[in-house]
């Protein structure tokens, strides 16, 4: 049964609910089976639903091979309590279902979940960075100014058609804390528009919630080896966790002080996690939950560095408590999941496995209780175990643009001089640039630019051979022979045939040769 990756947009969660049930109601084999001296038709056990279900999860794009069987059990229980089946008796919702040989069906009801409309906001929707008149621009630049296009020099100041150099006066107030703060917040969302692909943020995410302060801190206040330091260490982490993931972190060579007891690395292994799972809520926040979902769209293996990409901006976002938080975890779990010499911390599964199936549920999660929230939160933070030394370092690209954006705008603003009628207090500046972005053009017309930029040049090349003075005429004539041979096409352009035959018709004709006298034999008396 062929399935699709759902692409990010609202409600993806969703949208994956009933991706899943359709291709499990689809797939799903069904055949008769006796129980208890009766025979019920199509109908399947649980633990063929558990299965297939199973193999058709890990081979889905959607959610990847890190799914367990134990797992697609829990979803399982979700889809009888949600009514996709039911047992063969028509029970549902109050039963529980465990992996063996009882027997289910399909309700002859659609279980599939409407798509809610998203209801009519009451924010200002914020302009798209395509959007060229709104990019950028403070409420208090005039529309009347000439935009500043790009490759121009921002110094040089902007005269209006027909008026004189000196005239012009813009007002304009200084750039504020406020506007500052702003261009943290469009730039990072720019970027992360572009990125997810989207035609507005507001599908995907409420910006009521991004607060531009988080982004500043998250990427100006920083140590050494890249992690967020808190103004207020009394949010910091406490330090009994912070010594127990050090230790794990750097296992065996912990702090000699501590208790050695068989076993103490999983007590210790415990402690961390008891205390993220205390949490008032997953490290990735409620409010961001939409975004990191449809995120999870990306991480495919061909777009593997776009989603990294989406990730680096989307964790900027994030109080910068919940970030550091975010970042001490990852770098933890990444170390023991590498480290050989750690023992096993469970006898069943994987060390690897186990951290990411443990603290999947404390790192994102949604207010409402999601029938897929344990499914999309393995795959999401098995990716970012991965990758976390990237997509939890400072985009510096990012950091660049804004300081530079920044640093323009406070360079170009100066006070008024000569001007009577205006406050010595208010200053002038010029307008903010607009920022242009290439339009991909398909490879036909790639080719086509490239022929007609070239046939361009040659003609050039052409003019000048016939015009330069510095040429000689015998040199000339011999360039343009060889240029007749090479490009017979542009030459014939620029000389037609009818041209070519009147120049020849002007020359000089050659006079053909004088016809050779045989010679008579002198005569002589002998002869």
């Amino acid at each position: 049964m062929s399935s699709h990756i759902i692409t990010p947009g609202p409600y993806r969660a969703t949208k994956l609910w009933n991706e899943v049930t359709r291709l499990f109601r689809a797939g799903m084999p069904l055949r008769k089976h006796r129980q208890n001296f009766r025979h019920y038709a199509s109908c399947f056990t649980a633990s063929a639903a558990v299965e297939w279900l199973h193999q058709l999860l890990c081979s889905n794009s959607n959610f990847g091979p890190d799914v367990t069987r134990q797992q697609t059990v829990q979803l399982l229980k979700k889809f009888l309590k949600n009514h996709v089946i039911e047992d063969v008796k028509g029970r549902w919702g109050t039963e529980d279902l465990e992996d063996n040989n009882s027997l289910y069906r399909f309700p002859s009801t659609s279980p599939l979940k409407p798509i809610p409309r998203p209801a009519p906001s009451s924010i200002k929707k914020r302009p798209s960075f395509r959007d060229k008149e709104g990019f950028f621009r403070f409420r208090s630049i005039k529309k009347n100014e000439k935009e500043t296009q790009e490759n121009v020099d921002p110094s040089l100041p902007a005269e209006e058609e027909n008026q004189p150099t000196g005239e012009q006066q813009l007002l304009r107030r200084e750039l504020t804390v406020e506007d500052e703060q702003d261009i943290w917040r469009d730039i990072t969302l720019t970027h992360l528009q572009r990125i997810l692909g989207v035609a507005s943020l507001d599908e995907v995410l409420n910006q009521r919630y991004v607060n531009p302060q988080n982004i500043i801190h998250n990427m100006t206040k920083v140590n050494k080896h890249g992690v967020v330091t808190l103004d207020d260490k009394t949010n910091d982490l406490p330090h009994w966790v912070l010594s127990a993931m050090k230790s794990l972190a750097n296992w065996p060579k912990y702090d000699s002080a501590q208790p050695s007891y068989p076993g103490f690395e999983r007590d210790v292994f415990k402690t961390v996690s008891d205390y993220f799972y205390s949490l008032p809520q997953p490290l990735l926040t409620y409010e961001l939950y939409e975004l990191f979902i449809n995120v999870l769209g990306l991480p495919q293996p061909q777009c593997e560095r776009v989603a990294i990409e989406a990730l680096q901006l989307c964790t900027l976002l994030l109080p910068p408590t919940s970030r550091r938080k975010l970042q001490l975890l990852m770098r933890m779990m990444s170390r023991i999941s590498q480290n050989v010499d750690m023992p096993r911390l469970h006898p069943a599964i994987g060390t690897r496995t186990l951290m990411v199936h443990t603290f999947s549920g404390c790192v994102l999660g949604s207010a409402e209780e999601c029938d897929l929230d344990e499914l999309l939160a393995t795959r999401l933070v098995s990716f970012l175990m991965d990758h976390q030394e990237s997509i939890l370092s400072v985009p510096e690209y990012l950091r660049s643009a804004i300081n530079d954006h920044i640093q323009y705008l406070r360079t170009v603003q100066v006070p008024i001089d000569g001007v009577s009628d205006i406050d010595a207090g208010d200053p002038v500046c010029a307008p903010v640039p607009v920022f242009a972005f290439c339009r991909q053009i398909s490879g036909a017309e790639f080719e086509q630019q490239k022929l007609a930029s070239s046939q361009k040049a040659m003609e050039e090349l052409l003019e000048i051979l016939l015009t330069d003075q510095n040429i000689t005429e015998k040199d000339r004539r011999k360039k343009l022979k060889q240029f007749q041979k090479q490009y017979p096409d542009i030459y014939s352009r620029r000389f037609p045939p009818s041209d070519r035959e009147s120049k020849a018709d002007n020359k000089p004709k050659i006079k053909p040769p004088l016809i050779n006298i045989k010679k008579t034999k002198a005569f002589s008396i002998r002869n």
